[in-house]
């Protein structure tokens, strides 16, 4: 078995960074993928939108090993991640959850720390620093907080922070932004869109809000019951609707071309 290193590796952009071929996890009876099949450039981020149950956030842990597939190959920088540890792939991968995941009993500077921290680099409290910068938190004033006294707005700054401290060039992101209100997720998406485009970073988004797709994403995968229905820019997306189902679903949303 071959580990990849824990650290930031030599990106080849002939190929994609991310890549699922014919991809397949059934859940019980349920089938959660059935033969997705999807490439992520490098330094592009793709949204996964669909209703409840459509295979987003299923498809969004394949890529890091939370989740292994029944059939298909998932390769994260043309490595076959069946051949990956674990451990060692999630270490430089970052990853957003939808509640944070902040752990309650650290500070928030040994929070975004974490992942450095774990691969035993040197210092880890300017690292985490440098973290809380590039969010809007400076570690003088946020750094020694508990996560229970920050808001809503404030813990995914963090967990953002967190996600980014270890320079993973890929962030798995899954409904970051839908437990905010409207005014603190639109600052949060322009926060989270300037550093992936300042630090080049390539970025899969689950969310089930298509206005956040469109604002976010350079394109959008929508999915079905396991299966992409179409995956395109915004634009060719909202213009040229491939089936009836997406058509429906912008409809839904109140989503249209300009």
């Amino acid at each position: 078995m071959t580990h990849p290193p824990d650290g930031p590796v030599e990106v080849d952009s002939t190929r994609p960074r991310l890549s699922a071929e014919g991809v397949a996890k059934r859940f019980g009876n349920v089938a959660a993928l059935d033969g997705v099949s999807l490439e992520v450039r490098a330094g592009e981020c793709v949204a996964l939108v669909g209703e409840s149950g459509s295979g987003k956030t299923t498809l969004l842990r394949c890529f890091n090993r939370m989740t292994d597939p029944d059939a298909g190959t998932v390769r994260v920088d043309g490595a076959d991640v069946r051949g990956a540890d674990p451990v060692a792939l999630r270490r430089r991968i970052g990853y957003v959850p939808q509640d944070g995941g902040l752990l309650p009993h650290w500070r928030v500077a040994r929070n975004v720390s974490l992942v450095p921290w774990l691969r035993g680099e040197g210092d880890v409290d300017a690292v985490a620093a440098r973290a809380l910068e590039r969010v809007g938190l400076p570690a003088a004033e946020f750094g020694a907080r508990w996560p229970r006294e920050l808001s809503g707005g404030q813990r995914q700054r963090v967990a953002i922070a967190r996600a980014l401290a270890g320079d993973p060039g890929i962030v798995l992101l899954d409904e970051p932004f839908g437990a905010l209100d409207a005014i603190t997720r639109a600052e949060l998406q322009d926060a989270f869109d300037a550093l992936r485009r300042t630090m080049r970073i390539t970025a899969v988004l689950v969310t089930h809000d298509l206005h956040e797709a469109v604002r976010l994403a350079d394109r959008i995968a929508v999915l079905r019951r396991g299966r992409i229905e179409q995956c395109a820019a915004p634009g060719v997306l909202l213009a040229s609707p491939s089936t009836e189902y997406v058509r429906d679903l912008l409809a839904r949303a109140h989503v249209e071309a300009a």
